[in-house]
């Protein structure tokens, strides 16, 4: 049976993540432990937090390589919230701060019209705008639940796989090969986040 590892960096609703998976009928195991990090089959980096501490905590914690070294070797990984922006190349949150450069891009705060709040937090539609497998029996579009207030914006549109307004549109899933990541909460998302986990710890 192949492992999947949720990543503890001290941020994130690892718990959550964890149950939702198991309402999948899907195991998966939390750890902050380097050589099962790099070890895993399948990994899943969430988040809850601000950018700079989050990326201060995985090198200190010695993750940043195991975390790179899963993805150079092509394995299933999959962002969620902050855990979709750390990959990007740098973001301005409270400053300007290095990302993981897994992808091209930066991340960057909502600046909406008046009647729009930051964050922007509840129930949004995601389209989605090229096929993906993690998309296999969900409607497009379907509605997940959003708590944020930066998002991404990739250098490469190529790499956007679904598409939320707020109130224009912005990058709620992106995809680069074995590399997934959703700014949505997949685990608050009910079924249709389920079911995206679901096709995660599935998918070949």
């Amino acid at each position: 049976m192949q492992s999947i590892v949720i990543v503890n960096y001290g941020m994130g609703n690892l718990r959550s993540v964890q149950k939702a998976l198991e309402r999948c009928g899907t195991a998966a195991a939390i750890s902050d432990k380097p050589d099962e990090v790099a070890a895993a089959d399948r990994l899943i980096l969430p988040g809850v937090g601000a950018f700079r501490d989050a990326i201060e905590r995985l090198h200190s914690a010695a993750l940043v390589e195991p975390v790179l070294e899963h993805i150079r070797a092509g394995k299933p990984f999959l962002g969620i919230c902050l855990g979709l922006q750390l990959l990007f190349t740098k973001s301005y949150e409270d400053g300007e701060h290095t990302g993981l450069n897994v992808l091209q891009g930066e991340v960057v705060r909502f600046d909406v019209p008046p009647g729009f709040k930051v964050p922007h937090m509840g129930w949004n539609a995601v389209r989605l705008v090229r096929p993906d497998p993690l998309w296999q029996g969900l409607p497009n579009p379907c509605h997940m639940y959003f708590v944020h207030s930066y998002f991404v914006r990739p250098v490469d549109p190529k790499v956007v796989v679904g598409e939320a307004d707020y109130p224009t549109p912005f990058a709620a899933a992106v995809r680069q090969e074995n590399v997934f990541a959703v700014q949505f909460h997949p685990e608050k998302s009910q079924k249709h986040g389920l079911a995206l986990l679901h096709n995660f710890a599935t998918s070949s």
